[in-house]
């Protein structure tokens, strides 16, 4: 059987690899599968996309897949991902869908979906869908429906301002008019929401990447690429920047110094708020294996208990939803708030720091020191189909591995693996030493590029 779905949902180059015929097929297998799990007597479908050309040519195939099973779908147009989880469940939708590749350049696009309960659909029900789409086409056809039981398409013009009262909400409707904003929409979803989110808190904002043409999403901008919110932050005196991607379910902060704040050092602060105002459920904070050390350094001197996972966010929910803790994260930006939230938001990050920044007094700058970063160097391997998990049985590569990290010892640490979402190993190596670790980086980096061209 093939395999459509990654850790985020489906995701290639639109329309050839993330053809229309299988955006049409995902549609009437989740319309199947999700009807007979959901137990409703009328099947809705909430679907939203980013700004991508594609979105629109994918959206149709969906919207037609699934109302050709019987299913309504309603349109929501671009808007935030996290919107798509928060009304899914707040309406009591089947499910929700997104198409989107969030932080991946416009060429590329994905289908994200989502159970009734707004969170992330699990292995097991992806599997499923997979089984109909790869397995007797029959199944699918016998589901057609025909006359008056065929589903309808329909159009919801509320969709953002709803979600967009939810984010403002989650803040009691707090204002913040001395502050000086710079939002970077990375010309994707966040574009339609966030400048309407901030100026409902009397604050000066600054609205960059804005002006989305269906290209230009994530293009030297968003969360992927900050120099430009950087050097505006800086121009402008603002106090705080955030960055978002293309479809703002991460964020990342830049200080009133122009320093990038990452994942991790967010995560940081928002686990010392909570724990002093005794809201961290259970002292915890979940993150992944990709968190710096010196987070974990943090942690303990803070007494926030730590829980790990694999990369990707569906896992850390997996686990606050399995243990009932309400806070999670990884560097990349994908904060989980599980007392406000289903899934990563980054509006909902921005606007939380924002609060503890009012709260405190404290500038931005002063409330990441509460940890220290070590030097991490990443670099990305790009492979070919055939030689994913293969690399890992070579022994030239786990040698390499193994001697970088017998160099490192207890004063750091290695880690590669595939991407969950691109044809990309991921090497990363962390330590005190930027110079080791970059040439460790580099030594490993070669030898898999070596393999992989020799294959």
């Amino acid at each position: 059987m093939g395999k459509l779905f990654g850790t985020d949902g489906a995701r290639g180059i639109a329309v050839t690899e993330l053809d229309c015929e299988t955006a049409m097929q995902i549609g009437r297998a989740a319309a199947m599968v999700l009807a007979s799990q959901s137990g409703h007597s009328e099947l809705n479908f909430i679907i939203g996309k980013d700004t991508r050309i594609s979105c629109d040519i994918l959206e149709s195939a969906l919207a037609a897949g699934i109302a050709s099973v019987g299913g309504n779908c309603i349109l929501a147009g671009v808007i935030p991902t996290p919107a798509i989880s928060f009304l899914t469940k707040e309406r009591g939708y089947t499910a929700g869908i997104m198409i989107s590749a969030s932080h991946n350049s416009f060429e590329y696009n994905g289908i994200k979906l989502f159970a009734s309960t707004g969170y992330k659909l699990p292995d097991e029900t992806e599997d499923e869908i997979e089984s109909l789409i790869f397995g007797d086409l029959a199944n699918i056809k016998s589901a057609l429906k025909s006359g008056e039981k065929v589903g309808r398409i329909v159009h919801d013009k509320t969709a953002a301002k709803d979600y967009e009262k939810h984010i403002i909400e989650a803040v009691n409707k707090a204002k913040f008019p001395n502050m000086r904003i710079a939002l970077d929409c990375a010309n994707g979803a966040s574009y339609v929401t966030a400048e309407k989110i901030f100026a409902s808190f009397d604050a000066k904002v600054f609205l960059i990447n804005g002006t989305p043409n269906g290209v230009n999403i994530n293009k030297k901008c968003g969360s992927t690429d900050m120099n430009t919110l950087i050097s505006f932050v800086k121009d402008k005196k603002c106090d705080v920047g955030f960055a978002f991607d293309g479809d703002a379910d991460r964020c990342l902060a830049v200080d009133e110094t122009g320093a990038i704040i990452d994942g991790d050092r967010l995560i940081a602060i928002f686990a010392k708020d909570m724990l002093e105002t005794e809201t961290l459920a259970k002292s915890t904070a979940v993150v992944t294996v990709m968190t710096n050390m010196g987070f974990l350094e943090y942690a303990e001197n803070e007494g926030v208990a730590v829980v790990s996972t694999k990369v990707g966010d569906r896992y850390i929910l997996e686990q606050m939803l399995d243990k009932g803790y309400n806070l999670g994260g990884e560097q990349s930006g994908h904060i989980i708030f599980g007392d406000h939230a289903a899934t990563g938001d980054g509006e909902l990050t921005a606007v939380k720091l924002l609060e503890v920044m009012k709260k405190t007094g404290k500038p931005l700058s002063e409330l990441a020191s509460v940890m220290s970063v070590y030097p991490q160097v990443m670099l990305n391997v790009k492979i070919s189909a055939d030689f994913k998990e293969r690399w890992k049985n070579d022994e030239a590569i786990s040698g390499a591995i193994k001697a970088g990290t017998d160099e490192l010892g207890d004063k750091g640490r290695i880690l590669v693996r595939e991407s969950g979402t691109e044809p990309l190993i991921r090497v990363m190596a962390e330590g005190k030493d930027f110079k080791q670790i970059n040439r460790i980086v580099g030594e490993i980096t070669a030898m898999i590029q070596e393999k992989a061209a020799a294959k």
